[in-house]
């Protein structure tokens, strides 16, 4: 019987949608990156649905690894539920062997039932990126150096474990990262197929990374955005968080350019560790038998509409990457069809050819993947805690806004004439229609998503109605 294929995900955070050379991003450079597009089928229109938290990035990983949708995930800062099956545990479950790198949001007991092995994990949101305090996770060994000691129910080994808890000073997040993934396919000698998890701190601020990678940024040559903007145009709900606090107001060409040269300079880093992987793959004649997935958690605003954050439903805050390549995965394909980030998790699952776990909620990609033009969703749905709601289909984006207790801005957008979200046709009468049925269906879709019965969301509806 044939060995299923390897799976090695690369996971980024706070990676927007357009900063990949080969997929338009012409001020970057990503030449990694860009053989994976040309290698398989990027997704140009991979989205999260915003979040119901500050951190967009703890519910984005829940829904990632529960294919699960936002208002159907645990609470923030939970565990995922046992009864909600992760992507990790149903690959062990079917004769993966499992391996987590970096970054998880999500709590230790759904690392702990995901992985068989992990190194240098980072249970944390964010942190200085030369200063990592991370673990190591081997259920089958003690570790002596161990600070820590918790009982481990998923481990095969009864007995409590030991896990490293250290700070590795001085080696930059995306290169520990990396050196903990080549170390363990270096190593990697078991008879059954492994799927290898590497959830990357880059490029979130604090955007830092060795001097030669920002030499290669001139700032002075960085294009402001189209839509950038000294100030957002009114209050959204969110103008005050930490994310918009990075730069001063109101917002100055200048500052964003340099910011600018720092994000491009921290994804060219990033691009030359996934390169490191890559080449290990190769070397072990591993490359063409392994499934490889490349994703971001989420947007950011960088500039654009007077934002920096990605506490927010525009196109910058919430359209991600999402490729795959690998074996009967066509090259160089694109499609332009509706996705969320947790469709992954069932995809994965149709092409290795196992069962898809009933918690998971997600649609499968592999329709698109053998058929790029077929249509999977007409519309999608967004949602910023209290806050924001948001519908968008292949023409039209309709933005609705309550805060502080009253519903204050209707934003209508053509995507199309429009992409960049700068002209509201919300006050133009030709327009009544058109926003009046997509109110309708953002209602329909609230109901489908069960957003009503979330704590943000009885808010939202509440006033919105009035």
């Amino acid at each position: 019987m044939k060995r299923k294929p390897n799976i090695v995900f690369f996971f980024t955070d706070d990676q927007r949608f357009d900063t990949i050379n080969a997929l338009g991003a012409k001020e970057i450079i990503t030449p990694n990156m860009d053989k994976l597009v040309k290698n398989g089928i990027s997704f140009t229109q991979a989205h999260i649905p915003c979040g119901n938290a500050i951190a967009v990035c703890m519910p984005s990983r829940a829904m990632l690894n529960t294919g699960r949708t936002l208002f159907h995930i645990q609470g923030i800062g939970k565990q995922i539920p046992i009864e909600h099956k992760t992507l990790g545990q149903t690959l062990r479950e079917n004769g993966y062997f499992t391996f987590g790198v970096g970054k998880w949001h999500n709590g230790r007991e759904s690392f702990y039932r995901s992985f068989d092995m992990g190194a240098e994990i980072f249970f944390g949101g964010m942190t200085d990126h030369w200063n990592v305090p991370v673990f190591n996770y081997n259920p089958t060994r003690n570790n002596e150096h161990s600070l820590l000691i918790i009982d481990n129910p998923y481990s095969s080994n009864k007995t409590r474990e030991r896990y490293c808890d250290k700070i590795t000073a001085g080696k930059h997040s995306s290169e520990l990262f990396s050196d903990a993934s080549i170390n363990f396919l270096k190593e990697y000698n078991e008879n059954k197929p492994f799927y290898m998890y590497i959830s990357y701190l880059a490029p979130h601020d604090p955007r830092t990374m060795p001097k030669k990678y920002l030499e290669m940024y001139d700032p002075e040559k960085i294009l402001v955005p189209q839509n950038f903007m000294k100030n957002h145009p009114f209050d959204n709900g969110a103008l005050k968080t930490r994310d918009e606090l990075l730069a001063p107001f109101p917002r100055s060409s200048k500052d964003v350019k340099c910011q600018l040269a720092e994000y491009y300079a921290m994804i060219t880093h990033l691009d030359d560790q996934v390169g490191r992987i890559l080449k290990v793959l190769e070397e072990r004649d591993d490359f063409d038998n392994t499934i490889i997935i490349f994703a971001g958690d989420n947007g950011l605003a960088m500039g654009q509409h007077g934002l920096f954050g990605k506490q927010n439903c525009y196109e910058h805050s919430v359209r991600v990457p999402l490729i795959f390549s690998g074996p009967s995965i066509p090259k160089n394909v694109r499609c332009k069809e509706f996705t969320y980030l947790f469709d992954i998790f069932p995809t994965i699952c149709d092409l290795i050819d196992i069962d898809i776990p009933d918690s998971v909620e997600g649609i499968s990609l592999l329709k698109l993947i053998k058929n790029p033009d077929k249509v999977i969703r007409e519309n999608l749905y967004f949602a910023y805690k209290e806050n924001q709601r948001a519908i968008k289909n292949k023409k039209y984006k309709l933005l609705e806004y309550v805060v502080k207790g009253k519903h204050t801005m209707t934003q209508l957008f053509n995507l199309e004439n429009d992409p960049w979200e700068l002209n509201n046709l919300a006050t133009d009468p030709e327009y009544k229609d058109i926003i009046n049925g997509l109110q309708k269906k953002l209602v329909l879709m609230c109901d489908e998503w069960d957003d009503k019965k979330s704590r943000w969301g009885r808010k939202f509806w509440r006033y919105y109605n009035n």
